[in-house]
């Protein structure tokens, strides 16, 4: 007799995929490094198009999500999104572009 049980592929807290015989709560973009809702209206909208899909991830709960380095939707959890830039570092000059002395950038018409 064939196993029946269905069984889910999520992220662990570890960022690694484990299977599971639970569906996660909250979806995600690998590439972006971005979780949300399911029912996310921009991830829905995405994948409507055509994207996103294979690069999608399920995750149990939101502490896993937060734990394996994803940061919450600003279309979907826009208060938890809020929340999470407050914590984020100051871009600073250093993070710009800096051009050696006595040296010039292209010019472009």
């Amino acid at each position: 007799m064939p196993d029946t049980e269905k069984t889910y592929t999520l992220i662990g807290s570890d960022g690694k995929p484990y299977l599971s015989s639970v569906p996660g709560i909250f979806g995600g973009h690998r590439g972006g490094k971005l979780y949300g809702r399911l029912y996310c209206r921009a991830a829905l909208q995405a994948i409507a198009l055509g994207g996103y899909v294979k690069h999608r991830v399920f995750f149990l709960n939101e502490a896993a999500a937060i734990a394996a380095g994803y940061r919450p939707c600003a279309v979907c959890m826009p208060e938890e999104y809020v929340a999470w830039k407050k914590n984020q570092p100051a871009k600073t000059a250093t993070n710009s572009v800096s051009v050696k002395p006595g040296r010039f950038l292209p010019q472009y018409a």
